[in-house]
Order: structure tokens, then sequence, then C-alpha cells
């Protein structure tokens, strides 16, 4: 990292990344900003790739679902029987430098605040940016979510989320739960087949698997994601509300009996867990695949949360500060949302400084 670039001024800083922030910082160099100088990606992560870089090993490409290309630039020629993490982070890699986007990493944004002049200071673990504007792109892996069980503090056994799933080989000949109702979820009860020594799924509510997902409910789905968070509140994932996507491998599970699912648990003992009806099963290891939650505390300072406990949000501008747009964020927490969302902010947001630009300067009355 040149130490030049750091505690400077820039018209727009991007807080991630990812493919939200690589969407936002192609469509700032299409509209004629320059970045290093004009705008800065600051990314938490060591390397390029998003949170696609932390997958678990088996998690190969061929396996993916729902992966979009980036705007621009295709992803083509991808072994399927490769790690999806270093498909994609290939890819991100070779696209940042294809469009010489200069992400800065890794970084640690802590605090947005008010910088004064109606800017903003974005600070970070290594240096402060002043910006006019600011595409906050954090996505959601750097906040899993771990639920409140009884007993969960007890429990004598391991305890791992998603976030850290190192692959089935290391829950070999062990008794595994597995909480959740997502696609991972899914994934992890499929892969222990046969490796761990007996695997049990829970849910809150039954899975529902989809055959297909026509255009109409994909459209459904979204405008109920997109109805909360411009509501203020907290954000649902799109998978939560459209259900399952079903392949051979989940029907094969199904039919076999692996994805039987057994309803949420009551609590957690010492050696196991328990249903409400006095049911119990020995443990060795809680897997939780609960999901994720927005990385956003580091926007604290500027107060953008409603009581309902999100932000509320119209488009990608977060409507307590037009200065501020998220992508990657509720309906658009997804890999071609996130493209859609990039160029919308960047539209708003080029909007908002060319109105800036125009604006007649104030002459203080005299005395």
């Amino acid at each position: 990292m040149n130490a030049a670039e750091v505690g400077t001024e820039v018209e727009v800083v991007v807080v991630g990344g990812g493919q939200a922030g690589l969407s936002a910082a192609y469509h700032l160099r299409r509209r004629g900003l320059a970045p290093g100088r004009d705008f800065v990606v600051l990314d938490h992560a060591p390397d390029p790739g998003g949170a696609w870089q932390f997958r678990w090993p088996t998690l190969t490409y061929g396996r993916v679902h729902g992966m979009h290309a980036l705007p621009g630039m295709e992803l083509t020629g991808a072994d399927p029987a490769r790690p999806s993490s270093e498909v994609i982070g290939a890819y991100f890699a070779d696209y940042e430098r294809a469009f010489e986007l200069s992400v800065l990493r890794p970084v640690d944004v802590t605090a947005v605040r008010e910088a004064g002049d109606g800017r903003l200071t974005v600070v970070s673990s290594v240096g402060e940016w002043t910006a006019r504007a600011l595409i906050n792109a954090t996505g959601t892996w750097d906040r899993p979510f771990w639920p409140h069980v009884q007993g969960r503090a007890t429990f004598g056994g391991r305890q791992l989320h998603t976030a850290g799933y190192p692959g089935p080989d290391a829950f070999a000949g062990e008794r595994v739960l597995v909480v959740g109702g997502g696609t991972s979820a899914v994934s992890h009860v499929l892969e222990l087949d046969g490796v761990a020594a007996e695997t049990t799924w829970v849910t809150r509510r039954p899975p529902v698997f989809r055959e297909t997902f026509g255009e109409n409910a994909g459209r459904e789905a979204v405008a109920l994601v997109e109805a909360r968070v411009t509501q203020g509140l907290p954000p649902r994932s799109v998978v939560s509300v459209t259900g399952l996507p079903m392949s051979e491998a989940v029907r094969a599970g199904l039919a076999s009996g692996v994805l039987r699912r057994r309803p949420m648990i009551e609590r957690l003992t010492p050696g196991g867990a328990a249903w409400p009806d006095g049911t119990t099963v020995a443990l060795d290891t809680v897997l939780w695949a609960t999901g994720f939650r927005a990385a956003i505390d580091h926007l604290a300072p500027l107060r953008l949360r409603e009581p309902g406990g999100g932000i509320r949000v119209e488009g990608t501008r977060a409507v307590r500060d037009p200065r501020v747009h998220l992508v990657g964020y509720g309906p658009s927490a997804s890999t071609v949302g996130a493209n859609r969302a990039g160029r919308a902010a960047v539209n708003e947001i080029i909007a908002l400084l060319d109105a800036e630009a125009t604006a007649p300067t104030r002459v203080p009355l005299s005395m």
C-alpha cells in the first residue's frame, strides 16, 4: 500500500472490495472518476475475491449457485472441479487489474463521521479519507449470526459457524448437529454424509425446495426484501423468501433420507441437544449455518438506523443521508443485484456531485 494514497481528499470512498464494491468502482471509472485520485476502494479482506475467498475447499466452482459475472468482463473457461475460492478470487484479481481499480487492502474501516463542509470522514486502520459521498459495500461475511439458544454457553463440544467451516474432513467420526434452513446448511448436511458418524439437521421452519424459479417469483421475492429496507427494518436474505433450489444432489439426499429435517431444538445440554418433547441426541459438534447480518457498525456515527433496527433506503440511498449509498444490502444482496445496485448508486452520486458543483456560492452579508 502506498502511504501517499492514505489520508487524502477524494470525491467518493467505496468501502468493500467484493462484488458490490467492484461493480461500483467499475461504474465510477466509466463515469470519468479516476481510481486513487477521485475515488478509493478500501477492502477489509487480505486478497481479492470478497467473501468467496473464505469459502471451504470442497465448495467447487461447479457447485456454486447464482454466481453472476462482474460488469464489463465475463468469467470464462473456469474448471468446475476447482475450489470456488480460487476461481472467483483469481477472476476478481484479474478484474481489478483490467480496470486498474487500485483496491487498497487490507484496510479496516472503523467509523464514518461528519467532516464538516458537507464532507464525510472515513476512519480506517491505516489513516483517514474525506469524501463527498460514500458507497458502502461491506456485505455480511464479517458478521456471522449466532442465535440465542438455551445452553449454548455450557455445551461441552465444539461449535462452529459456516463462516469458519473447514470442509467435511474436520468432522470425521463425529456426531454433528447442523442448525439452519439455507443453502449452506443443505450443503453441509450433504457433505457430512458418510464422513460424520451421525448428522442431525434442524430448522425453525420446514424447508421449501423449488424446482424452478420463475422471473415473476424472483421479482416478488426481491420486492418483499425491498419492502423491509424501505421501512427501516433489518433486511432478510432473498433466499429466505424464494426457498431452496432443487438439484440432483438435493433430490438424492431427500430420497435417501440424508436430508431429513427435524424441528428446532429447545436447548443444548453439556453433551448434546434436547427437544421440547424430551427427545435428546448426543453431540460432538454444533455447526451453526444460521446466516449473517449486514456489516454496518462503522456507519453508527452517522445515526442512519431507524427505530426498527435497519437503515431505511430508497433504491440504494440512505434516506437519512443522501451522501451514503448501500450496495449489496437487502434486495441487492446477490451477485446480479449487487451489479445493478453499483450502477444505480453511481448514477445518483454523479448527480449529487454535479448538483454541488453547479450550486451558487453563498456570499456572506456585510455587517
